[in-house]
């Protein structure tokens, strides 16, 4: 069979994982319009057969590219440095809705240097119109020596089949790196805080999700009971949160536990309680237990 690692290169908010959840099939990362959402490495499996041989593909959706700036933005870009020393390819995504700037030549430039073919996947066409889409793909096709470019919808679908085909036809000969339907790498713990984390990013205003993380506390899937902790820096987030008389966090709660009860495949009680770590972001304790 053909099997192998492609890594998911792109700015913030350009749909990167809108996109590696489409060719999934499934929901492996969460999906937030706030930048860094993306703070770990999500491997998602993609499971075919191309021209009769099967193969399975590993998708790696990366932190996305930066300055570090903290011990977090230093944990973030360095599982990004060690990605692009060891995948077959690169899938590079950007929005075909906004134009090409000086953050997507400096991600070219490091993903054609890095060796492996690029695949490009113009994302969000359903938003424009198709001349514009034959523009953007003039002025991507000159950003470096791609091995194939294809314009998609990761929203509604929109060619998604033949970026899986040529995506799959990057792979070398090699073993299945994930069985029993396993779609992702992500332990369950880690899965649950992720989804957590989404919901108190779509509900948060603009200075708190940065401050934002979720540690798993007790999770017993048989009894249905879940416990985390959401994890701030300051008195002032954790107001924000929690919410006059706790509605925020209950919301956040209410929002989660649908996907959690389908994770889990059962009715959960999930309990949710906001508490102060100043300056986490800088605490390598801190990143080492989130399994940053």
């Amino acid at each position: 069979m053909r099997s192998g690692f492609v890594a998911v290169a792109g700015r913030p908010n350009v749909g990167k994982s809108t996109l590696v959840n489409a060719l999934a099939g499934e929901k492996v990362a969460i999906v937030s319009d706030k930048p860094q959402t993306t703070r770990r490495r999500i491997s998602a499996a993609v499971n075919g057969a191309l021209d009769g041989e099967p193969y399975q593909l590993v998708l790696v959706d990366l932190p996305g590219f930066q300055r570090p700036r903290d011990a977090l933005t230093e944990h973030m870009q360095h599982t990004v440095d060690v990605a692009l020393a060891n995948v077959d390819g690169f899938l590079f995504v950007l929005a075909v809705d906004e134009r090409i700037g000086g953050g997507d030549r400096f991600i070219a430039d490091r993903v054609f240097a890095a060796g492996p073919p690029v695949v490009m996947a113009l994302n969000k066409v359903d938003r424009v119109p198709p001349a514009r889409i034959a523009e953007q793909i003039t002025e991507a096709a000159a950003l470096g020596d791609l091995h194939a470019l294809h314009p998609v919808s990761a929203l509604v679908g929109d060619g998604l089949a033949p970026l899986l085909r040529d995506l799959a036809g990057l792979l070398p000969e090699g073993p299945a790196y994930f069985g029993d339907g396993r779609r992702t790498d992500l332990p369950l713990e880690a899965q649950i805080a992720e989804i957590v984390r989404e919901k108190a990013l779509e509900l948060t205003r603009e200075e708190v999700p940065h401050a934002i993380s979720v540690e798993m506390e007790e999770l017993d899937a048989d009894a249905g009971r879940v416990s985390a902790r959401v994890w701030v820096e300051t008195e002032s987030q954790k107001g924000i949160v929690v919410g006059k008389g706790g509605v925020m966090i209950r919301t956040i709660g209410t929002r989660a536990r649908p996907e959690v009860e389908l994770l889990l495949g059962r009715p959960v009680y999930l309990d949710l309680r906001v508490k102060v770590k100043p300056r986490w972001r800088r605490d390598e304790g801190a990143l080492e237990r989130l399994g940053i």
